[in-house]
């Protein structure tokens, strides 16, 4: 009898245990966010404009990157970009706050998401409208979080 009562605690334990095994199994999955680049306007390397200057403007968000060389007469980089409709935003105090480049938006009041700008490696203190143009800058806007 004794050894009855041990065997059905056993059984017992052995299915909860089973069940409870199973259930964090059947945990749903978390439904994967759309990729930002859905919204891209460009997807592969393009060459932009006619101007005496030329430069490079890498885009990166999530892990893809595209990389465009623009030519323009343009002084500083907002100008460039603009003419080219590459970037879209508001007027702020410091120039355009930037919160589409190729298409891709980064809005922090949204996601606290916002476009990070460096050149050449080095990250910029400053809006794209100071960041001056002379010939052979490489610019990224990388989507930040």
């Amino acid at each position: 009898m004794r050894n009855r009562r041990i065997i059905k605690r056993m059984v017992c334990f052995i299915i909860i245990s089973l069940l409870c095994i199973s259930m964090t199994g059947c945990k749903k999955e978390e439904e994967k966010a759309p990729s930002l680049w859905g919204n891209a306007i460009y997807t592969e390397d393009k060459t932009f404009g006619n101007g005496a200057k030329t430069f490079e403007l890498e885009v990166k968000a999530e892990d893809k990157s595209v990389t465009f060389t623009i030519k323009t007469d343009a002084d500083n980089l907002e100008d460039a970009l603009t003419e080219n409709k590459l970037v879209e935003g508001e007027e702020g105090a410091y120039g355009l706050y930037i919160k589409k480049v190729n298409g891709i938006t980064a809005d922090y009041d949204v996601d606290q998401s916002f476009w990070s700008l460096s050149q050449n490696g080095t990250p910029l203190s400053t809006s794209a409208s100071g960041a001056e143009i002379k010939g052979g800058e490489h610019f990224e806007f990388i989507h930040t979080k």
